[in-house]
């Protein structure tokens, strides 16, 4: 199913264009359909929803506390509801949105308290990834590495934050997959929901992307070198500055 030309979103805003096929729409499906433990190829009028939805919430299109009408969604999707509620379900447990009696389920919020603990998490849990890269990587995971840099670099000269932003999801993910961590890539999946709305905000900020493509220019370097505690080093530091972004961007979680 494509999504709809002209049919509005939940809260008025409209929804991915039919036909549309970017390689951030494609990376972010893919990435989003393997958080969710669905299959990409085929997916369900729910997956539709779902995907499309997580969607409008990671790249800023949706806010936190923004109502996301059933009746709409439906609509939106030529559907009947019962896909709709599937789909709301799969958001609220992937953290992206919150239901409660007797209102609209809503896009979550997450306060700056709670944002600036999952970042110190993830600031060790990639740090323990880094290391792991340097012990585990061979000459192909590295060329693979290269390859997502190039990515970024390419993004960024364009100033494409969307792009940018799933090439770095897909950067990441080849770090995990390298590190060969099993439990290490369930807990980092775990997190990941939450955070993917947070990292878009941070590299969205204005000057974000070229600081950041150094950075990574730099642990790439330090993979190659087999400089473990560099990378690691360079890993956390490149967290906290998305939080410190993130800070800087006036990130409460509150509604507008």
């Amino acid at each position: 199913m494509t999504f709809p030309t002209a049919a509005p979103a939940a809260d008025g805003h409209r929804l991915a264009p039919a036909g549309r096929t970017t390689a951030g729409e494609t990376v972010s499906r893919l990435e989003l359909s393997r958080t969710f433990g669905r299959t990409a190829s085929a997916p369900s009028i729910a997956d539709e929803i779902a995907l499309a939805v997580a969607t409008e919430i990671i790249e800023g299109r949706l806010s936190p506390g923004d109502d996301l009408n059933s009746v709409d969604l439906a609509r939106s999707f030529d559907s009947s509801r019962t896909p709709v509620r599937e789909a709301l379900l799969v958001l609220e447990r992937e953290g992206f949105v919150e239901i409660t009696a007797r209102r609209r389920p809503r896009v979550a919020r997450l306060l700056l308290r709670e944002v600036r603990e999952l970042y110190n998490l993830r600031a060790e849990l990639y740090a323990l990834v880094s290391r792991a890269v340097v012990r585990e990587a061979s000459r192909t995971d590295l060329e693979t590495l290269r390859g997502r840099q190039r990515e970024l670099e390419a993004a960024a000269a364009d100033d494409d934050v969307d792009r940018y932003f799933w090439t770095n999801v897909q950067f990441r993910n080849t770090e995990a997959a390298v590190a060969g961590d099993a439990t290490l890539r369930r807990v980092l999946d775990s997190l990941g929901s939450r955070a993917l709305q947070l990292r878009h905000l941070s590299l969205s900020q204005p000057g974000r992307l070229e600081p950041s493509v150094q950075d990574h220019a730099r642990l790439l370097r330090a993979y190659e070198d087999r400089d473990a505690e560099l990378a690691a080093a360079l890993t956390q530091s490149l967290v906290r500055a998305g939080f410190t972004a993130i800070e800087r961007s006036g990130w409460t979680g509150e509604e507008p």
